[in-house]
């Protein structure tokens, strides 16, 4: 098996480097990383400049790596091109959850979806940071045991994973969706000027089944995505009452 990894937190990133040595075991693995970090960069393409990729000026034991001056989903496409016969992308493993409504803007989870829109399987893989890096040593198996279960599908498919601390199983899950307060907290930087902060207060607890409320009950969640948003229940209500005024 062929497996390109990338990352938004870029190509020094720990969790790069615990994600391609337990990826290993798998199939010939390659890195093509942003040079900078690139965390919540969504699914941006860059098209205004032109791209272009360097050797990685850190060593990943056995793996070819290189650096881009791009986004996420930019790494994915130049490594695709770069490594043709590739058929899984990992993402990760993030610093930082990709749970719930961040899926909206997580570069890592753009990563996965943009493998799959060039017809490869995509694999976005995330954990939480406290005041301490995590334990990526600890997560390894974990990492392994989901990759047994994911990479033995036939692709293409997408797929985010979120690991809690310290996990203590593995759960199939739906993404949470909820509202936030989104409250804006006006304050002042030293200089006396104005700034703004956008709170994130959620309004309701995870539900049950959903993806953050797994990594809150210690397990590893692992959530099924498609690349079609389109409101199927909606859509066929419209069209049943588009018919009926006929």
């Amino acid at each position: 098996m062929n497996i390109l990894i990338t990352n938004d937190d870029g190509i020094y990133s720990p969790g790069i480097a615990a994600l391609a040595e337990t990826a290993r075991q798998f199939g010939t693995v390659r890195i093509v990383a942003p040079d900078v970090e690139q965390s919540s960069m969504g699914h941006a393409i860059t098209h205004s400049r032109p791209l272009n990729y360097r050797r990685s000026p850190i060593t990943f034991e056995g793996i070819e790596a290189f650096r881009v001056n791009g986004t996420p989903a930019d790494c994915v496409a130049l490594g695709l091109h770069m490594f043709p016969g590739t058929q899984v992308v990992l993402s990760g493993i993030n610093m930082g959850p990709n749970l719930g409504n961040s899926m909206w803007h997580s570069g890592t989870l753009a990563a996965a979806k943009q493998a799959m829109l060039l017809g490869a399987t995509g694999i976005a893989l995330s954990t939480p940071v406290g005041k301490t890096e995590p334990d990526f040593k600890g997560l390894a198996q974990w990492t392994a045991d989901v990759l047994k279960i994911l990479l033995n599908d036939k692709g293409p498919a997408l797929y985010n994973v979120n690991f809690p601390p310290k996990p203590q199983g593995i759960s199939w899950t739906r993404q949470s969706v909820r509202l936030y307060d989104g409250n804006v907290v006006p304050d002042k930087d030293p200089m006396g000027r104005k700034n703004y902060w956008i709170t994130v207060v959620p309004l309701e607890p995870a539900e049950e089944g959903t993806d953050r409320w797994a990594v809150e009950n210690k397990l590893v969640s692992i959530t099924p995505l498609r690349l079609d948003l389109t409101a199927h229940d909606e859509l066929s209500f419209r069209l049943a009452s588009q018919g009926e005024t006929k």
